[in-house]
């Protein structure tokens, strides 16, 4: 039975699936893993750039009819071995011992059961540096005193076994977007928040092109919109208040003082954010009733 397993969900993401098993391969001093790609309902099935990996990797392709990431993620946990579920995202780049610092952590802190790993950008690009000054703003907003995190991530989270449900369907397949908050507010629900590993990065890639990213963000802040008000339904804060907005803001605002090339990364960034925010709002006014009652938001948009 191997230590970790890693769960890929996948719909359409071949290409930037190939630099994601690249970085898996290149965990050398950790070879206690299993990897489960499953595809949901991709256009196409897995190319031979991707099952060449087959033969060099401890992996298996599931695929399955388009249900959505939430049930893509649970039919890997069914299908899963490993003691350790490690959920990464097909454009997710694990660092250089990742997975020997995950392991590290799960000996040192026994009686954790939920993992939040870091999550950087490429800060050598324009859009890579939004999404890194982005991600290492909110998780030193985010982190608490004793080395829990009000922040959950599937471009890199793990949990134990032990703590998945006896069914596997840890996700709520509703949800077609922000499946990884609505955990986190089941998780708050309970009193416990994921822990904190800061050795074990991962670095998660956004498209290249500045407007490629503004429609993404804008179109995943409409989809995240009936997951939020689910979220919001059972009274639980998930979204930054006022203060934590404005400190986030400063926070950002310093970092970027450094050079004219980071200010230009925080200009960038507060578009993202103010074009995702306002689609949220937009979402919040056309719509009220929250998933489940509604149709499943899957079936309507046809991608994740």
């Amino acid at each position: 039975m191997p230590l970790f397993s890693i769960i890929i969900a996948v719909y359409n993401d071949w290409t930037a699936l190939k630099a994601c098993l690249y970085s898996l391969h290149q965990q050398k001093d950790e070879t206690d893993f299993e990897i489960i790609i499953v595809d949901d309902g991709s256009d196409e099935t897995a190319p031979e750039e991707v099952r060449q990996w087959l033969r060099r990797l401890p992996l298996s392709i599931e695929r399955q009819n388009h249900r959505g990431i939430s049930a893509a993620r649970n039919r890997g946990i069914q299908t899963s071995k490993g003691s350790l579920l490690l959920f990464v995202d097909a454009d997710s780049r694990l660092q250089i011992n990742c997975l020997a610092a995950l392991k590290s952590a799960l000996a040192t802190s026994p009686q954790q059961n939920y993992f939040q790993l870091r999550l950087i950008g490429d800060p050598a690009r324009l859009v890579g540096g939004t999404e890194h000054l982005r991600l290492t703003t909110l998780q030193n907003q985010l982190l608490q005193p004793a080395g829990f995190i009000r922040y959950l991530n599937t471009a890199g989270f793990a949990i134990r076994r032990s703590s998945v449900p006896i069914d596997g369907d840890l996700f709520d397949p509703a949800a077609v977007r922000a499946e990884d908050t609505l955990l986190l507010a089941n998780l708050m629900q309970r009193g416990e928040l994921p822990f904190f590993v800061p050795d074990a990065i991962i670095q998660h890639e956004v498209p290249s092109s500045l407007l490629k990213c503004l429609r993404k963000d804008m179109r995943s802040a409409f989809l995240e919109g009936a997951t939020y008000a689910v979220i919001a339904s059972r009274g639980i804060k998930i979204r930054m208040n006022q203060r934590e907005r404005w400190n986030m803001l400063s926070s950002m605002w310093s970092t970027s003082k450094t050079s004219s090339t980071a200010m230009l990364t925080c200009f960038a960034l507060i578009l993202r954010q103010s074009l995702g925010r306002t689609t949220s709002l937009v979402y919040q006014l056309l719509y009220s009733r929250p998933i489940s009652q509604r149709a499943n938001p899957a079936s309507l948009n046809g991608t994740q």
